[in-house]
C-alpha cells in the first residue's frame, strides 16, 4: 500500500534510531522523503534505501540551521505534506548536576528547534492541508528519576502538540505526537549497556521487551496517513503497556 505516493515527508533526526526507521517506512509507502540531521554520512546511508530522498544537513538547535532546513526541504520536491519532528537530545542529572549550558542544549534542540521548523513550514502545511507528528515521550507525560531537563523538554512538546492542534482550527492541518517508552537507539545506549538497569525497565513493561525503532516509525506513519484523518491533538503512548500501570511493582 502506497499511502504517501506523490507526497513529501520531512523527517528530522533521520540519521539513526526512530528517525531512520520512520524515513524508511515513509519511503516504502511511496513518499518523497527529506531527511534532516547534523550527520551527513549517516543521512546518506539511510537515504540509499529510499527511492526518492533528499538529504539536508542542518543543526536545528540554531536559528540559521532551522531556516536552512526549512528552505531546502521546501525546495526539494516543491510541497510539504508531513513534518515529523523527531530530532532530540538528552542530558542526565538532577537540578544540582545539570548546568545551564546542558539545560539550554536540551531545550534548544528538543523544543525551540521544533518550534522554529514547524513555524517556518506552517504555510506549506496549510497549503497542502498536511500534518505534523511530534516524537514526544512517556517522559513528557510523567517524570523520570534524574532526567529533569529531558522531562521538561518533552513535557513542552506534549502540550505544544495540543496547542498547535487548536491553533490549526479550520486550516485542515492536524498535529499529533507519539510518546514512546524505552526504545533501542543511540540515545538509550546507556540503558542497553547496563543490564541491571535494563532489567528494571523490563519489569514494568507488560510486553516484556523494549521498542524497536520500527515499532515507533510504523505508528508515526499511521498518524500521518489518511487512516488517522480524524485524529488530532493526540499524544499517543507507544509504550508496550507501560502506562497501563499505576506504578506498583509487578506481582509474581
Amino acid at each position: 500500500m502506497k499511502r504517501f505516493e506523490n507526497k513529501t515527508v520531512i523527517v528530522t533526526g533521520a540519521s539513526s534510531g526512530i528517525g531512520a526507521a520512520t524515513a524508511r517506512r515513509f519511503g516504502c509507502e511511496g513518499a518523497n522523503v527529506v531527511l534532516i540531521s547534523r550527520s551527513e554520512d549517516k543521512l546518506k546511508a539511510v537515504a540509499e534505501g529510499i527511492d526518492s530522498a533528499k538529504v539536508v544537513v542542518a543543526d536545528l538547535s540554531t536559528q540559521d540551521g532551522a531556516q536552512k532546513a526549512a528552505t531546502e526541504a521546501r525546495q526539494a520536491f516543491g510541497t510539504v505534506d508531513v513534518l515529523v519532528n523527531n530530532a532530540g537530545t538528552a542530558v542526565a542529572g538532577s537540578i544540582e548536576d545539570v548546568d545551564e549550558d546542558g539545560f539550554e542544549t536540551v531545550m534548544e534542540t528538543d523544543v525551540t528547534g521544533v518550534w522554529r521548523l514547524t513555524k517556518a513550514l506552517w504555510p506549506d502545511l496549510k497549503a497542502t492541508r498536511g500534518n505534523v507528528v511530534m516524537t514526544s515521550s512517556v517522559s513528557g507525560i510523567g517524570g523520570d528519576w534524574n532526567m529533569h531537563a529531558y522531562n521538561t523538554a518533552k513535557g513542552a512538546i506534549t502540550n505544544m502538540t495540543r496547542a498547535l492542534a487548536l491553533d490549526a482550527r479550520d486550516s485542515g492541518v492536524r498535529v499529533n505526537a507519539v510518546n514512546p517508552a524505552y526504545t533501542k537507539s543511540e540515545l538509550t545506549t546507556g540503558i542497553q549497556n547496563n543490564k541491571e538497569l535494563e532489567a528494571k525497565f523490563m519489569e514494568r513493561m507488560p510486553l516484556g521487551r523494549p521498542a524497536e525503532p520500527e515499532d515507533i516509525g510504523d505508528v508515526i506513519a499511521f498518524l500521518a496517513s489518511d487512516d488517522a484523518r480524524f485524529v488530532n491533538g493526540v499524544n499517543l503512548p507507544v509504550d508496550g503497556g507501560l502506562s497501563a500501570s499505576n506504578g506498583q511493582p509487578p506481582q509474581a
